[in-house]
């Protein structure tokens, strides 16, 4: 019998995929006001994601993830509309956290290197593929490698600098922000705030991709609950003191949203005595960015999986080798994560393309998210008399307030989506709301080939 996947390892496996690091430097650009953005983020998408993802795993253990979802409650159709949703936003994450992570050893290594685009191609393509090939080796395989990386390099790294932060802080250390009502609160009527915004609503995607696993989850009803909301408490505990622990030693205007990290670690053990520490925690910290991808790289594959299955993909895309691993789809995905990472450190402007990405990928995640809400209050009533382990607390009530707060944050984001920062000088809002119209119809448009396909298979 197959050893299943316990409690423990269920959460670290949630933390690792969800908790970056890498995303502490953006936050951190809010200063003291990252108290009122992280609980406000936390209120209208993160909790509300949690609390439906937990209803819906709870109730169909035999199979979960949103494709099974939204297919439950409004069929193949949609289903496959948010699959390829959410798949298209992986696509486009891959070479920006891989980048990060480029940057990161060469920090290891000769700093100058991270502004090679041939070292940072060459690094992207070949820690892709690397972590590929580990996925070839089945969920069981990639869990183990994803629980010890998110242990040692996420969970780790996270607490050491909340606790320098905090010996920071009570040590009498000069800081750089405020802590008043003014400078928590921020102003409502700055546009370019409520713009930033969309970093902290991008860090916290993903937290449904473990429902894919459910089969493999052991006592699912019970612990994918239980693992959801663990880990939505560490999640939001550290990214948000994590970002204060950087905001309180750096200055705003000297932030750097890729060497932020490892500037305040440098901060830190020079002020106290421990710069031998620096080439450690460089390490660990490149371990567990690789280890976040891992269930990222998975989960989304798995689900194509379904749609294969089902008849929306070729056969070719169903088959599975020995360790159960959806082979071919991660090799295509692999192939097509590379020629992405090409085009994407030659653009001319690598702060707008990079800015651009996210915004467009972000807003394409959360109509996912819209659908995921949406198949929460039609599979609450259409299945109130089968068994759940854990229900969101109070009844219809309840499920209708979450869900209305959950699509109203992706409502939100998706707005905020089209207008662009002032500090990347676009040519006009109009040109990029235009922009990010045509990136969401050409991402899109693909959809029509696998219900044609489906419809022609059926015909033959």
């Amino acid at each position: 019998m197959n050893k299943k996947i316990p409690l423990l390892s269920l959460i670290i496996m949630i933390i690792a995929t969800i908790d970056s690091i890498r995303n502490l430097p953006s936050s951190a650009l809010f200063g003291s006001s990252v108290i009122f953005f992280f609980i406000f983020a936390a209120i209208i998408f993160l909790i509300p994601t949690a609390l439906v993802a937990a209803e819906l795993s709870a109730t169909f253990p035999e199979k979960g993830g949103v494709y099974y979802w939204v297919a439950k409650a409004f069929g193949e159709k949609m289903a496959m509309v948010a699959l390829w949703l959410q798949w298209a936003n992986t696509i486009v994450w891959y070479p920006s956290i891989l980048s990060f992570i480029a940057g990161t050893i060469a920090y290891l290594i000769t700093p100058s290197l991270a502004s090679s685009p041939i070292y940072v191609l060459t690094t992207v393509v070949l820690l892709f593929w690397a972590l590929t090939i580990l996925n070839l080796f089945g969920l069981r395989t990639s869990a183990k490698v994803n629980q010890f990386c998110g242990v040692i390099g996420t969970i780790f790294p996270m607490i050491l600098l909340i606790t320098l932060g905090l010996i920071w802080l009570f040590s009498g250390h000069p800081i750089q922000i405020e802590f008043t009502k003014d400078s928590i609160l921020p102003s409502f009527s700055n546009t370019s705030t409520w713009i930033s915004l969309i970093s902290i609503m991008a860090a916290f995607l993903g937290m449904e991709l473990a429902g894919v696993h459910i089969t493999e989850i052991d006592n699912p009803q019970r612990n994918f609950p239980r693992a959801i909301f663990v880990a939505t408490f560490f999640i939001l505990f550290s990214m948000l003191f994590g970002s204060l622990a950087i905001a309180i030693v750096i200055p705003q205007k000297e932030i750097s949203l890729i060497a932020g990290v490892l500037e305040v670690f440098s901060v830190f053990f020079t002020s106290f005595h421990l710069s031998w520490c620096m080439p450690i925690i460089t390490l660990l910290i490149v371990i567990g960015t690789l280890g976040s991808i891992i269930n990222w790289l998975l989960s989304p594959a798995k689900g194509f999986l379904h749609a294969a299955e089902f008849g929306y993909l070729p056969p070719f895309f169903a088959k599975k080798n020995k360790f159960h691993a959806p082979a071919n789809i991660l090799l295509i995905q692999a192939v097509l994560v590379s020629l992405f990472c090409l085009a994407y450190l030659l653009v001319p402007s690598v702060n707008a393309f990079y800015w651009f990405i996210t915004a467009l990928s972000t807003g394409l995640y959360m109509m996912m998210y819209i659908l995921m809400f949406l198949a929460g209050i039609f599979l609450h009533h259409k299945h109130i008399d089968r068994p759940k382990v854990f229900k969101i607390p109070g009844g219809s009530f309840g499920m209708w307030s979450t869900t209305i707060l959950g699509i109203f944050g992706c409502l939100l984001t998706i707005v905020i989506g089209f207008f662009p920062p002032e500090t990347l000088q676009f040519e006009s809002t109009s040109k990029y709301a235009l922009l990010i119209a045509l990136g969401n119809i050409a991402v899109l448009a693909p959809l029509s080939f696998f219900f044609i396909y489906k419809k022609t298979a059926v015909k033959i």
